[in-house]
């Protein structure tokens, strides 16, 4: 307690106390990647959110003081931080996609995907503006962030978002509601397509679990908070992404698209299908290792897709 009083009588403004969690983080050599990239931003969120304000606010408001209960909350969330190396996301249950807020716990992955730019360009040029999907699948969805985001920009089309775990539907259940999507997006318990058999799709959208075995032995500990089912995927990452690959073509109409999130294993992906002509995205708010494919091309190698099964 002496501690924090001392703390608590030296600092005072809320830029005090964004100041102090970056020292306190960067001391403690914390890792970042669940939707922010330093001690700084870090600490600035945790504030925020301690004092209910938004994250943007006017300069002058930095220089507000904090009353003394106010000043031990925000202490506090540092400490836990620091101390259980858990992610922001995961304190606050908000993490933002595609530029829209979710509530995350640790059922879920936070929400990290490239696919957000994409879909805030509507898939262009993939996908023509005067040919929006009616129909699209969010595989292996999560928190939902990308079935609900796909149905905030293509706000006519039918979105199914499944997922193997119940734990992740819920919460998927909790965003859809928030959104006020509940007749747009629906949640739907499945192993990879087993729940959506005869259904087919204009558009299919996966980032499923692509880890491989050497990434999830080397993982920093706040990835160890995450659902492992929903990181690591066999010793090479692909288990699930064979079998999208080579049950795919089914589920998608004739003009479908497949976008696929592999990010590191795009490496295996490459030497498992040296012969495939997948297409590679670049993004230029960053990230890496998403592919597309068009249903005729999946129809065209089935039998390389198949044959990676076994």
């Amino acid at each position: 307690m002496n501690k924090i009083t001392s703390v608590t009588d030296q600092l005072h403004t809320i830029a005090d106390y964004c100041r102090y969690g970056a020292t306190l983080f960067n001391q403690a050599e914390l890792f970042y990647g669940h939707g922010s990239d330093n001690a700084f931003s870090d600490a600035h969120t945790l504030v925020m959110y301690a004092l209910s304000l938004p994250a943007e606010v006017n300069s002058s408001l930095m220089n507000c003081r904090l009353v003394e209960t106010e000043k031990e909350f925000v202490l506090a969330l540092f400490n836990r931080r620091v101390e259980e190396q858990i992610p922001v996301a995961y304190i606050t249950n908000i993490a933002y996609f595609s530029q829209l807020p979710f509530y995350v716990d640790e059922r879920v992955l936070i929400p990290r995907s490239p696919f957000g730019e994409l879909i805030e360009q509507q898939f262009s040029p993939y996908i023509a503006a005067n040919k929006p999907p009616k129909r699209i699948l969010d595989l292996c969805t999560g928190s939902g962030c990308i079935a609900i985001a796909c149905a905030s920009n293509f706000s006519d089309a039918e979105v199914d978002a499944v997922d193997l775990s119940i734990d992740a539907l819920n919460v998927a259940q909790i965003n859809i509601e928030n959104h006020g999507l509940s007749e747009q997006v629906i949640p739907i318990q499945s192993d990879v397509f087993s729940g959506v058999e005869g259904q087919v799709y204009d558009l299919i959208v996966t980032n499923p679990p692509y880890v491989d075995q050497q990434d999830i032995d080397s993982l920093p500990a706040e990835y160890l908070h995450e659902p492992e089912m929903g990181l690591g995927c066999g010793a090479d990452g692909l288990d699930i992404v064979r079998k999208i690959l080579a049950e795919g073509a089914k589920h998608l109409t004739e003009d479908g698209l497949l976008f696929c999130e592999v990010g590191n294993s795009e490496v295996h992906v490459k030497a498992l299908y040296p012969d495939i002509p997948f297409t590679w995205l670049t993004f230029e708010r960053g990230g890496h290792g998403v592919f597309m494919l068009t249903k005729s091309q999946l129809v065209a190698y089935a039998a390389s897709f198949v044959a990676a099964l076994k």
